[in-house]
């Protein structure tokens, strides 16, 4: 078993930052993948970021060239530095993490942009 702890979610105003943190409890150097996703009441859980074991990088479009993920191995951590928040980044984030085939979330940080 794997825990991911988020933390860093919270209100912010439009044009703002925020960092999330993902603390896992298994070294990140392990995980096929790590990153971060998002769901808004009704709709489906969406793809922000994530990064591989090769330090390959997949973002979506709508974080492109607003969000940065980056991790910390000693600390087992992966980030978020997300900048120029809209409203419409409003919504739930969650931690993801691929350890040897198994699918591992956290347990989900809110995120609010205000306008």
């Amino acid at each position: 078993q794997v825990q991911l702890v988020e933390s860093g979610g919270g209100l912010v105003q439009a044009g703002g930052s925020l960092r999330l943190s993902c603390a896992a409890s298994r070294s990140i150097d392990s995980a096929y993948s790590m990153g971060w996703y998002r769901q808004v009441p009704g709709k489906q859980r969406e793809l922000v970021a994530l990064i591989t074991s090769g330090r390959s990088t997949n973002y979506a479009d709508s974080a492109k060239n607003r969000f940065t993920l980056s991790r910390d191995t000693p600390k087992n951590t992966v980030y978020l530095q997300m900048h120029s928040l809209k409203p419409e980044d409003t919504a739930v984030y969650y931690c993801h993490a691929i350890y040897s085939f198994h699918n591992y979330w956290g347990q989900g940080i809110q995120v609010t942009v205000s306008s």
